[in-house]
């Protein structure tokens, strides 16, 4: 049974891993049958790819963090990992980083798959059957790459 939540586990491991580099894109907890399972999504505060060397420094550093929380009873898994094709985007940067990519974005009121044209402050252009519209980063509940870039951004 967990002890904290997963906002308390995200806000954990911002804390121990953004001094070191990283930005935690995402924390979830789900389980694999009794075991919870923590997943960490991580990029590079300097936007560089993700390397095995950064998710094993990553892995090792929140480790301890939740050796100390001990945020749930008995065994857990946590796993790591960089963001991958499943990347969330939650910021005006990580939309105007994947600008002219395909993203899936769900918002209040609707879902849909749209290309992101440009980014205006905290303002995301969006273009979808040939039309463009605007939503501010706030409305948009979650959003993620509906395809990967040719080359690492």
């Amino acid at each position: 049974m967990e002890r904290r939540g997963a906002t308390e586990l995200l806000d954990a491991a911002q804390g121990v891993l953004e001094p070191l580099g990283y930005e935690v894109l995402e924390a979830s907890v789900s389980r694999k049958g009794r075991t919870p399972r923590l997943l960490v999504r991580i990029d590079r505060a300097d936007e560089a790819v993700v390397t095995v060397d950064d998710v094993r420094i990553a892995s090792e550093a929140f480790g301890l963090e939740l050796d100390r929380l001990d945020p749930f009873e008995g065994r857990y898994d946590l796993e790591v990992e960089s963001p991958g094709a499943a990347r969330p985007l939650r910021t005006a940067r990580h939309f105007a980083r994947f600008h002219d990519l395909a993203v899936d974005v769900r918002t209040r009121d609707a879902r849909f798959r749209a290309v992101v044209r440009s980014v205006d402050g905290d303002r995301v252009t969006f273009e979808r059957d040939g039309e463009r519209f605007g939503l501010d980063v706030a409305d948009i509940q979650d959003a993620r790459l509906a395809e990967w870039p040719d080359e690492p951004r």
